[in-house]
């Protein structure tokens, strides 16, 4: 990272001055960084952002006191502070390397921020920047590695030493190297349910099998509980500490138990196995909160299903209505363009129509992608402004068509393409907005939309409102899935899904007061790639055209609406087709045995056999055969196995452009291959 330093030369920069003014003003910005430098280096560590977070903070704050109250002296007292921080990422399960890197990451977040934020870095800065953050990372791996030499040691005696220091209830039993159980305390007893004097002594293990079957002793999932699967065995067999094993039983007196065991090797000084000490913990009670708790969770789940789906449905529900009204307004000028072709043909009245269908199957294409059930998301480069125009067209009838309208202003600058699923991001949009619209529904009032690039290379969609702004309590439980907000209670939940759904992509959600008034939904997504690259990808794929057939093919249309079937066979007839017609699956595969074809286009729904199972049929008979779904369906709810079976799938209304250069390429394919021009492939 280059860093411009001053070129000037004037009095020497108290850098400690310097350093701790940043940190008082600039310590969150810092802390956020610098967390997300570190998860961006060590992602493989699964570390919560908040505790991640929240011990850098604390580093930080000591920092900004050393610095306020010793001065220059901060350099050798800083580094004490910063030792025990060694040890707890030990604990953590970070690495030596880890350690490093985040010090580093430390060092270039500090000198970015001060550089940005003054316009520079002047050299006495960085050299105590420099050394502050090397005196603390040398102090935080001095630690680290004394835990780590210790470690075999605190292993061996964290058993004896937990038991008999701080749980007196822990039964506690002793193993010769030879099995022979020598000791056992009276909590053992209690614990199991029986009594241990038989065991205690025995170097045979059938009277500890007797025992374990006489209480029903049995692993938490079933299984029988053996005399192998103690600890104390393993832990002579393997050499070394066994914890966690659970054993559920049954008190003579009543009740079950559930009972945690471990086992602790001991060596002589020699280095030679003395034995092994076990212990017995109830956690009954413990075991019993946590089947509530999944229970509970379960329940949870459920609910969070149930709501989901109730606010999906009703999000649909008023989108539909606004469609209706437009799909109105498109059927009337369809059926006043008619009337008027009725009266006096004049090609423009053509143009109309067709540019009319156009427009409602770009509609009903949309509202089936809103309302596709996906089981996972597809990423791929999204415009951001072109999908925030198409959510726009979705929501405007249902923001506008109320009692009190919601206007919507756009600001789109153009920011790119971020990597999201189109479906999911068109979605989002969808739902900030109707989020807007119940803000506004008493009173009405305006919605801007606008989109910008960041100089850090992040795209920023802005929906602001010109409302009163949130209360805190609010703006606190805002993504709350849970949240009974009576007067939108599905508002929470949307925002909740929302706010996952941009984080699994890399950004960020959020909801912020503006200083002038109303508040505003904020997305933050980080750029795809580049101008240069998107022209690149652009230029190549102009380049590649269409192949054209130069022969005509024979073609089966197989479509059980008459009218359908033979306005398609008239189209392609008038290209230059052979076409003949099946208005059933049966009747098109005894045509396909009288006499083969080189292509066929299938209605997905038909009442006898769908176009999948014609297609599988097909298929077999001829497998060189170009294959076609020709549908008003959405079609990401099919499996991979029926989408495989075709080369294309065409949405209703068809693009007879595009079927032409389907029905046109230069060989016929297996299945799955895709199409020409405008042709949506079936992995769509």
């Amino acid at each position: 990272m280059a860093i411009p330093f001053l070129h000037d030369t004037p009095p020497p920069v108290d850098a400690v001055a310097a350093l701790l003014q940043l940190l008082e003003e600039e310590a969150e910005r810092v802390v956020r960084l610098w967390s997300k430098r570190i998860r961006a280096e060590t992602y493989e560590l699964d570390i919560s952002g908040r505790n991640l977070r929240a011990p850098l903070r604390r580093l930080i704050d000591e920092l900004v006191r050393l610095l306020r109250d010793q001065g220059k002296d901060a350099v050798v007292l800083w580094p004490e502070v910063v030792r025990s921080h060694g040890a707890r990422r030990y604990n953590q399960r970070f690495d030596a390397e880890d350690l490093a890197r985040e010090f580093k990451s430390l060092e270039e977040v500090l000198i970015y921020v001060y550089a940005r934020r003054n316009g520079g870095l002047e050299p006495e800065v960085a050299t105590f920047i420099v050394e502050l953050v090397g005196e603390a990372h040398a102090s935080a791996q001095a630690s680290f590695a004394r835990v780590l030499r210790t470690e075999e040691v605190r292993f061996r005696e964290a058993a004896v030493m937990e038991s008999v220091l701080h749980h007196v209830e822990v039964g506690i039993l002793l193993a010769e190297v030879d099995g022979t159980v020598s000791f056992a305390t009276p909590p053992v007893s209690r614990l199991i349910g029986v009594p241990m004097r038989a065991v205690v002594g025995s170097r045979s293990q059938s009277p500890l099998s007797v025992v374990l079957t006489q209480v029903s002793a049995r692993q938490p999932n079933g299984e029988a509980f053996k005399v192998v699967d103690m600890p104390f065995m393993r832990a002579l067999k393997e050499r070394g500490p066994v914890r966690g094993v659970m054993m559920v039983v049954e008190r003579p007196g009543g009740g079950e138990a559930t009972l945690e065991m471990s086992a602790t090797p001991v060596w002589e000084e020699e280095g030679e196995l003395a034995g092994v000490i076990q212990t017995f913990t109830d956690r009954t009670e413990a075991a019993t909160k946590t089947k509530a708790l999944m229970s509970a969770n379960d329940a949870v789940r459920r609910l969070q299903g149930r709501l989901l789906q109730r606010t999906r449905t009703q999000a649909l529900g008023q989108l539909a209505s606004g469609a209706a009204h437009a799909l109105n307004n498109f059927l009337n000028v369809l059926r006043l363009r008619i009337t008027l072709l009725r009266r006096e043909f004049k090609p423009e009245h053509l143009d109309a129509l067709d540019k009319t269908v156009g427009q409602v199957g770009e509609l009903v294409a949309r509202l089936q992608e809103f309302n596709v059930q996906r089981t996972e998301e597809q990423l791929t480069d999204v415009q951001v402004d072109a999908t925030v125009r198409e959510a726009l067209e979705l929501a405007r009838p249902e923001l506008e068509g109320r009692e009190h309208p919601v206007t919507v202003e756009q600001r789109l600058g153009e920011p790119g393409a971020v990597r999201a699923d189109p479906g999911f991001f068109r979605e989002l949009v969808v739902n900030l907005l109707l989020a807007e619209r119940e803000r506004l529904s008493d009173e009405g009032g305006r919605v801007l939309v606008e989109t910008r690039r960041e100089a850090d290379g992040w795209v920023t969609l802005r929906v602001v409102d010109s409302s009163t702004p949130y209360e805190t309590e609010d703006m606190t439980r805002m993504f709350d899935p849970l949240s009974r907000d009576a007067g939108a209670p599905q508002l929470s939940l949307l925002l909740a899904v929302a706010r996952n759904q941009v984080q699994r992509w890399g950004g960020e959600l959020t909801v912020e007061n503006l200083p002038e008034g109303g508040a505003a939904f904020v997305v933050r997504l980080p750029l795809a790639r580049s101008e240069e690259e998107a022209a690149q990808a652009a230029e190549s794929q102009a380049v590649a055209g269409p192949r054209r057939f130069q022969q005509t093919r024979r073609v089966l249309v197989v479509d059980d609406d008459p009218d359908n079937a033979r306005m398609m066979a008239e189209v392609l007839g008038e290209e230059g087709y052979d076409v003949k017609v099946a208005n059933s699956g049966d009747v098109a595969l005894k045509m396909w045995d009288e006499r083969r074809y080189d292509a066929a286009l299938l209605d997905a729904v038909m009442p006898d056999m769908s176009g999948w199972e014609v297609a599988r049929e097909l298929r077999k008979r001829s497998p060189q055969a170009l294959l076609a779904i020709v549908t008003g369906m959405d079609v990401r709810g099919q499996n991979r196995a029926n989408l495989a079976l075709v080369d294309a799938v065409f949405r209703k209304p068809i693009d007879v452009g595009a079927l032409d250069d389907f029905l046109g390429q230069s060989e016929p394919h297996a299945g799955g291959g895709g199409g020409g021009a405008g042709v949506a492939p079936p992995s769509a």
